[in-house]
């Protein structure tokens, strides 16, 4: 294959790889498997649900959905019939409604900025079973009782009793103990959703490392868990246990459950509904940190993120920050960019001579291939010494990227004029466009080395695509590619200039 081919489909390789590998493995995508059935109606699957009256009471069979697995078990009645009743206990600017079968009707939180039910959905968000003749069975606790921040109860039938209490700190810290050890399912319920910058609603577990699946996956996975809960819109709702238990975690039907397999007298967590700040999430140990997804760069993703935290500390707006520190990480890494472009000034000087070669030798791909080396060889050129410093950078552009659209900073952070949420989509679709013609320009100013008119046009074409992807992601993502594509250029004019 002749040397311009080559060159044309390492091109579209690697921005193939750019654009395909960044959407399968770093963008978050929707699952719209059509395979998946429907949920099953409530009414149709022979559980009856609790109507909640005005006084905030209800009567229950004290039945559970049905179960997924073996690790699920199905649901039986409890051995109580006391009425349902719902209590509030608050801290400050928290608040948590819960029902007396265990189930978190609410959740307010001065750590968050969003409510509950945005982040979760309309659905009942967790609710704790115990295991009893292999079956999940509701607890149904008396004297359920409220007093400030603790809450307290007992199921008098199983013999557990339910301790609760809201921190300062937002934490609702809870145990369930008793004489007789006790299995114990918890169930998250949520929502399929996809945000305005693509962001999905996804359930999180943590063994030796975070497992991350839509919510309307089919999923499964065992272990020794320290947490778990719904991850959406830069928030975290989440169970963190006391200490890590063998666990086996099953997702089915937009529902989580979460069986605890060795038997316990004590079981003891707490519950957090938090944005996803990855200082905050630090501080609280139990690895709560890697719900923030930075991916497999995250080692240049923590300092990078760390960056834009210090210019915010002195120019305090998160778009100039990406503004600066985007600028020192092209500063940082011109020593590879400088052997790119120089490699691809050499190629531009020999274009007249490749195009007479190509001319002469048109009919004959190996002897045009023999001379066009001899060509590059004579000259000192590389065809491919461009191509190494480019993809030493990537795991730094992914790991930017990472940090661009996970990064709770950016919520609600205003750049200028019409940007304000660095986190959404460009509502104009303004820097999209700036960043894809500064893409172009780019394009315009790298040698080719081929005089197919359709192979450089296809080469041309490349920005329109990466700016179709780009359009909607978030504002502060653009800007940074848009920012780095234009000081690269610079750059790339500065060393034409000065290199013969």
């Amino acid at each position: 294959m002749a040397s311009d081919q080559k060159r044309l489909f390492l091109a579209l390789t690697l921005s193939a790889v750019v654009l395909f590998v960044w959407q399968a493995y770093f963008a978050p995508k929707p699952n719209f498997d059509a395979t998946i059935a429907k949920k099953t109606e409530t009414k149709d699957s022979g559980v009856k649900t609790n109507q909640v009256n005005n006084k905030g009471s209800a009567s229950t069979t004290h039945q559970a959905g049905q179960a997924f697995n073996a690790n699920v078990p199905a649901p039986a009645a409890s051995t109580n019939n006391v009425a349902i009743s719902m209590q509030t206990v608050s801290q400050g600017d928290n608040r948590i409604t819960l029902s007396s079968d265990l189930k978190i009707l609410g959740h307010e939180s001065d750590l968050a900025n969003d409510t509950l039910g945005q982040v979760i959905g309309e659905r009942i968000p967790f609710q704790v079973f115990a295991i009893t003749n292999g079956q999940r069975t509701s607890l149904n606790l008396a004297n359920f009782m409220a007093d400030g921040a603790t809450v307290s109860g007992r199921d008098e039938a199983l013999g557990i009793s339910f301790n609760g209490i809201l921190e300062d700190s937002g934490l609702f810290r809870w145990s369930l103990t008793s004489q007789q050890p006790f299995q114990y399912v918890v169930v998250y319920e949520s929502e399929k959703k996809e945000g305005d910058a693509r962001q999905i609603r996804q359930f999180l577990s943590y063994f030796r490392e975070v497992e991350r699946f839509n919510i309307d996956d089919e999923e499964a996975f065992d272990g020794k868990l320290q947490w778990f809960g719904v991850d959406f819109h830069y928030h975290l709702f989440a169970t963190v246990l006391d200490e890590k238990a063998v666990a086996a975690v099953t997702s089915q039907n937009q529902t989580m459950a979460v069986k605890i397999v060795e038997p316990t007298t004590k079981l003891s967590a707490f519950n957090i509904f938090t944005k996803k700040s990855y200082d905050d999430l630090n501080k609280l140990g139990s690895n709560l940190h890697l719900s923030v997804d930075f991916g497999v760069f995250g080692v240049i993703a923590v300092p990078i993120l760390k960056g834009l935290q210090f210019f915010y500390k002195y120019i305090p707006n998160y778009g100039l920050a990406i503004i600066l520190i985007t600028l020192l990480i092209r500063t940082l890494l011109f020593p590879l960019q400088y052997k790119s472009f120089k490699s691809m000034k050499k190629m531009q000087k020999l274009q007249p001579e490749l195009a007479k070669v190509k001319e002469k030798y048109g009919d004959d791909p190996q002897r045009m291939q023999k001379e066009t080396m001899e060509l590059f060889k004579r000259n000192g050129a590389n065809p491919m010494g461009g191509c190494l410093p480019l993809i030493l950078q990537m795991p730094v552009f992914f790991a930017f990227y990472q940090v661009l659209f996970n990064s709770v900073e950016l919520l609600n952070a205003p750049f200028m004029l019409w940007i304000t949420d660095l986190s959404v989509k460009d509502p104009y679709y303004v820097l999209p466009v700036l960043m894809g013609a500064a893409m172009f320009g780019q394009t315009k100013l790298n040698p080719s080395t081929t005089a197919d008119p359709t192979q450089q046009k296809m080469m041309m074409f490349m920005p329109l695509i990466f700016t179709f992807f780009m359009k909607d992601l978030p504002a502060g993502l653009n800007l940074y590619i848009f920012v780095s594509t234009v000081f690269g250029i610079l750059q790339q004019l500065f060393v034409y200039k000065t290199v013969d």
